[in-house]
């Protein structure tokens, strides 16, 4: 005897700064028997539970380990940095890393932006977190230099933000293990891609409603023979045009 059937699920994971709610919204339209799991996680963590199998898919900055896991680019955010609302830069509606010179960038541990080599001055230590970093921002210790939706997650009404025109810039995609592509990782793939449920290349098309043979009405006959034989039918009785039967002979006198 069997144990009960497992009902299935579905494991997203996501990075702060994204926002899946709209992409959920739809799997509950479409999927109402299979729940989604939604879980909020660093960065970092994130690649490490698509690796380990401790999620079906997520949305995750690039780069992924393309050893192991699949991913589809899905949008660039614009860099920004996080200042005092009176700083310098505040004067301007961008700002270029030539900026910033003077300036103490913070620099978390938990950076999302691949630097070759950090723009101002590096403060004594590395703030842990990009939370953290915006503590230190507000508190006059430094700037710090972060995509446009983190400083949005992390918005404060001291601190205000300008675009950082020649900074890196963070890429987001939905990534899911190589290995594990299943027909729920496909449906989720559908759904980011916009596909609708009716689409071919989604896994579940809806089965097209049979067609009914169309039925041709009867043409009527129509030509030379068939005008012949309708003339025959009205004149029988009447005789024919050449020998036309009008009645008795007159009798001669």
């Amino acid at each position: 005897m069997t144990g009960p059937e497992v009902s299935p699920s579905f494991r997203l994971v996501y990075v702060p700064g994204v926002m899946p709610d709209k992409w959920v919204r739809v799997w509950n339209e479409r999927q109402p028997d299979v729940p989604l799991t939604l879980t909020q996680v660093p960065a970092g963590p994130a690649h490490g539970m698509l690796r380990d199998g401790e999620a079906d898919a997520g949305l995750v900055r690039l780069p992924v380990d393309r050893t192991v896991l699949s991913a589809i680019p899905l949008y660039t955010e614009r860099t920004v940095v996080v200042v005092p609302k009176d700083h310098l830069v505040t004067a301007v509606d961008s700002v270029t890393v030539e900026d910033l010179a003077d300036d103490i960038v913070l620099h978390p541990l938990d950076d999302v932006l691949g630097w070759e080599t950090l723009p101002g001055r590096p403060a004594l230590e590395r703030p842990a977190t990009t939370a953290d970093a915006i503590e230190l921002v507000a508190a006059g210790i430094g700037v710090l230099v972060t995509p446009l939706s983190l400083a949005r997650l992390h918005h404060r009404k001291d601190l205000t933000h300008r675009p950082l025109e020649d900074a890196p810039a963070s890429s987001v995609a939905l990534a899911w293990p190589e290995a594990a592509t299943t027909d729920l990782v496909e449906d989720f793939i559908g759904i980011v891609r916009g596909r609708t449920v009716n689409s071919t290349r989604g896994r579940r098309p809806q089965p097209a409603q049979e067609k009914k043979p169309d039925r041709k009405p009867e043409r009527k006959k129509d030509g030379p023979a068939a005008r012949n034989a309708a003339r025959g039918r009205r004149g029988t009785g009447g005789g024919t045009a050449k020998n036309p039967r009008r009645g008795k002979p007159r009798r001669r006198s």
